[in-house]
């Protein structure tokens, strides 16, 4: 795989060991953020060959949407469609799990290839804080491996020189400061049976990103969640509460059983334990593209490439039926968009006296939004087995682009999962005023139980 020069170097910087505090970047290194690079840390001129543009400032705009999302680009056709007649043509732009799908299902799965827009945006109070956390943000030890330390309400390390800094810009990406979404679960089985898992509500504070807070008022709490449970008949009133902390030793997790009629405190809430979310069909640290504590895996940056990736992918949230966007194996293509996007590219292996079901991963991190969007995941064996994704909205209301439904094929079963999937619902994203603490508490879930 080939990999720009730049990342290369910076690849080295990354394959240090982290042992004492690693210092933010100079002031004359920040001015990049006004200069070459975007106010997030991406690369603001296009590519060479002009199939990449450069960034002039995303999408902005618009009236909050309050229902369903539109698609901004649903006048666009495709470019040039990757099929297996192709690949070969495309290789060096592909995963090893998109290309693994293409050869698992040669006469059907394809990738519709759509003009490349970059429409990753933030509010200027995001871009304000990103500048002065390049500036003084740092990692530094905790009991649960580094977490850092100077950072809030922006890009944490936007001039990254570690995989660790990486991942942690997609843990507190820019996603909003509050939020409701209202989206199913489907599990498809091998034999293209589907299966839904959970029909939900989710609620999301980010309080991390509290326009009216500040760096000395954050308790490192970055994440609250709250997913309240609407079918099927089997599952209704289930519930779970998740809040998230840079320390994910605090990190707590709450679920309700109304069989049983108590809320339960989850005693290992990270990595590869199934999530009760996902029905146990996803680990906690599959949640999103990545979700919770770090410590497990040892981070290498590989470089930086250019790849095609789902992108803008309003267009898979127009369809009002869910038959529709689900295949027998995979996303109807129809429904998926691609385009041609710089990724950061990660190796995660399973840290030194650490265990996890997938000893060795790879990120596709967007380097406009810090979101992972793509995922290769290997077994015990070394067999490719997985290949996850999450599927990036367009939310100029936002502003920014935002993963909304995200799931993984399953390389060696043939079974796949989508979560939040938002066809049939009249809410998909909404924007909301700060939800009061006391919604993400576990007396709030057991206070609302029913059943």
């Amino acid at each position: 795989m080939k990999y720009t020069t730049i990342m290369v170097l910076t690849a080295c910087a990354g394959m240090a060991t982290l042992g004492a505090a690693q210092a933010a970047v100079t002031a004359d290194e920040a001015k990049q953020l006004s200069g070459s690079l975007t106010p997030l840390g991406a690369e603001k001129a296009g590519n060479q060959a002009g199939t990449i543009p450069a960034w002039d400032g995303g999408l902005k705009g618009g009236a909050p949407a309050t229902g369903r999302r539109p698609d901004p680009y649903a006048a666009e056709k495709p470019l040039f469609t990757i099929s297996a007649k192709n690949l070969d043509q495309y290789a060096e732009q592909l995963t090893d799990g998109v290309k693994a799908m293409l050869k698992k299902y040669p006469s059907s799965y394809r990738l519709d290839v759509y003009p490349t827009h970059r429409t990753a945006a933030a509010p200027q109070y995001v871009y304000d804080n990103t500048l002065k956390n390049a500036m003084r943000g740092k990692l530094v030890q905790s009991s649960a491996g580094p977490v850092p330390e100077g950072v809030f309400g922006g890009v944490p390390f936007p001039i990254p020189k570690t995989g660790l800094e990486i991942m942690w810009n997609h843990l507190l990406r820019w996603r909003g400061e509050s939020l409701r979404i209202e989206g199913q679960q489907w599990l498809t089985t091998a034999d293209g049976k589907q299966v839904l898992t959970n029909d939900a509500i989710v609620l999301q504070n980010m309080p991390y990103y509290y326009k009216d807070a500040s760096l000395d008022k954050f308790k490192q709490e970055y994440w609250q969640v709250r997913v309240n449970t609407v079918a099927p008949s089997i599952k209704v009133g289930e519930a779970i509460v998740g809040r998230e902390n840079l320390n994910a030793d605090r990190t707590q997790v709450w679920v309700y059983l109304p069989g049983q009629r108590r809320v339960r405190k989850l005693p290992n809430s990270c990595c590869d334990t199934p999530t009760p979310q996902s029905s146990g069909l996803m680990s906690f640290d599959e949640t999103q593209g990545w979700s919770g504590r770090l410590d497990r895996y040892d981070w290498k940056i590989v470089g930086k490439k250019e790849i095609f990736i789902p992108y803008n992918t309003n267009r898979l949230l127009q369809p009002n039926k869910h038959e529709v966007v689900l295949g027998q194996h995979y996303l109807n293509p129809d429904y998926v968009r691609w385009e041609l996007h710089r990724v950061w590219v990660l190796e995660g292996t399973v840290a030194q006296g650490k265990r996890h079901v997938s000893p060795r991963s790879r990120y596709y991190i967007d380097e406009d939004t810090w979101s992972i969007v793509l995922t290769d995941r290997w077994d015990g064996n070394n067999q490719l087995w997985k290949t996850n994704w999450t599927m990036p909205v367009a939310m100029p209301d936002l502003p920014g682009t935002v993963t909304t439904t995200f799931g993984y094929y399953d390389l060696l079963s043939g079974a796949w999962y989508a979560n939040d999937l938002m066809n049939e619902k009249s809410i998909q994203y909404k924007l909301m005023p700060h939800m009061d603490d006391d919604v993400f508490t576990p007396d709030s879930m057991a206070g609302e139980g029913v059943r």
